[in-house]
């Protein structure tokens, strides 16, 4: 027979040598060299324990002893005992007290009459190897802990189902204002704004996959009401057998701010550049053909007939190219001044781009985008993602017709543009220089822009962008003097 050549340390308390005899017995039929310490009572093996500065591999526990049995011995072992495996041996058949035993920590609960050498065996390797997995795992456990609580970047645990905190680091409370027995009766959508959490909920949903890690950006707010750019990356956890999901929140706030800056100063630099083009266009080279017009015009006074003709034609060519510098230099510098709408702009640009009447064109415009002009500065980012995307069209859609539409609904002002071409594949061309630029000037004013398109379906892009409660008021309050001029017109009337 193979004998387990490993070395085990094992503490017997039992206060009967017969017993005593048959469980060493058993172990040295199953173990080659068991290294054996007794104990004939509590005090006795309380006093070993304590002079061990190892502790044993396993403790086979009798509970009825002289100086202490029952539910007391097994809670005093398992406090001075509590890095070791316990066994208990008894003669005594109780259900009852085996399962509170187990429940307490026990490790296994042995009856007398049924020992035999094999059973206790298994019982001592199960015993030792579940509780080096216990002590593993709860040395996880507490370096997870200490990681969690140490980390300066914000961490929390959630629970999937119900959404809310189960556990927040020092750093999520530092950022977000509340205490940890605020964050403990909140759920993820108390820190979300309220537009996005039908959207968030949505997004949730996907993140009960299991092993899925995901990573997304959303904006939460503090208890102060201030608002922040996360970025968040959302892990599976497990906790006493349970499912939730670990979060860490990193504040990418001053960053975006620092890249909008960045974009934002880049697309400045393009505007001035497109401005002094068109400056010169118009003001130089427009001025040098529209001389030569006249001379030519002046020539022909000299002119015999046939030559006329010819001298006609310099002209014409001539005007052609006037005109269509002026209106490059118009595309490159639109002149938005203060007494011109977006519509405006807008008709112009689509006039322009559609001389010949290729396209079938409507240009539409609430009555809310109608009445308020929009800034400057915004009307500017609308006219060039139009301008980029009409680019888009000519260049690839081959459409025939074009929608835009712009109306200012719940505090936002939305572009809609809308083809009917060959449409494309948003997973082939979503990273195009045009639709970047797009997607850039959109988010320059802290909106979005989503994209909806598929082969032999056209294209749609929604840009919308929010606009300040200002801007909300100010369109009111247009609506309320309209209406109150509308009314003074009937008046009169009567």
């Amino acid at each position: 027979m193979n004998k387990d050549k490993k070395s085990y340390r094992i503490l017997i308390i039992e206060d009967n040598p017969g017993d005593l005899a048959i469980v060493e017995d058993f172990l040295a039929e199953q173990i080659r060299i068991p290294t054996i310490v007794r104990a004939g009572s509590f005090k006795q093996a309380s006093a070993i324990i304590c002079e061990n500065v190892l502790p044993f591999d396993v403790i086979l526990l009798d509970i009825t002893l002289p100086d202490k049995s029952g539910q007391d011995l097994v809670a005093e072992m398992l406090r001075i005992a509590a890095f070791s495996p316990i066994i208990i041996l008894t003669g005594f058949a109780d259900i009852d007290f085996s399962i509170k035993s187990i429940a307490l920590g026990i490790s296994d609960y042995l009856f007398k009459d049924e020992l035999n050498a094999s059973g206790l065996y298994k019982s001592i390797v199960y015993a030792i190897y579940r509780k080096k997995n216990i002590a593993e795992l709860k040395e996880s456990e507490n370096r997870y802990s200490n990681l969690f609580h140490a980390s300066p970047q914000p961490m929390w645990v959630f629970d999937p189902a119900t959404l809310r905190f189960l556990q927040v680091n020092k750093a999520a409370i530092a950022l977000y204002g509340y205490s940890e027995e605020e964050f403990l009766t909140m759920t993820l959508m108390d820190i979300r704004i309220a537009e996005d959490i039908p959207q968030a909920k949505a997004a949730l949903c996907k993140q009960n996959v299991p092993n899925d890690i995901f990573k997304s950006t959303i904006v939460h707010h503090k208890k102060s009401g201030e608002l922040m750019e996360m970025e968040i990356y959302s892990s599976p956890i497990m906790i006493k057998d349970k499912s939730f999901r670990s979060v860490i929140a990193i504040d990418i706030t001053q960053k975006n701010l620092y890249e909008h800056n960045i974009v934002k100063a880049i697309i400045k630099t393009q505007e001035d550049e497109r401005y002094e083009i068109g400056g010169e266009l118009h003001d130089n080279i427009c001025q040098i053909l529209a001389t030569g017009q006249m001379t030519v015009g002046m020539l022909e006074k000299t002119l015999d007939p046939p030559k006329k003709i010819l001298s006609g034609q310099i002209s014409k060519y001539i005007k052609m190219a006037i005109d269509e510098i002026r209106n490059i230099s118009h595309r490159l510098a639109p002149a938005f001044f203060d007494d011109t709408t977006l519509e405006e702009a807008f008709g112009r640009l689509l006039n322009s781009f559609n001389p010949q009447g290729k396209y079938k064109i409507s240009l539409h415009f609430n009555n809310a985008a109608r009445i308020y002009k929009v800034s400057l500065e915004i009307q500017l980012n609308l006219y060039r993602i139009l301008q980029e995307e009409l680019r888009n069209i000519e260049k690839y859609a081959k459409a025939e017709r074009i929608d835009v539409d712009v109306i200012i609904y719940h505090r936002k002002l939305i572009m809609q543009i809308a083809d009917d071409g060959i449409g494309f594949d948003l997973n082939i061309v979503k990273k195009g220089i045009g639709l970047a630029n797009i997607r850039r000037r959109t988010e320059l004013f802290y909106g979005k822009c989503e994209i909806n398109s598929s082969p032999g379906n056209g294209c749609k892009i929604i840009v919308t962008t929010p606009i300040p409660v200002q801007i909300q008021r100010d369109t009111q309050m247009a609506k309320k003097n309209q209406n109150s001029q509308s009314s003074q017109r009937v008046m009169k009337a009567h």
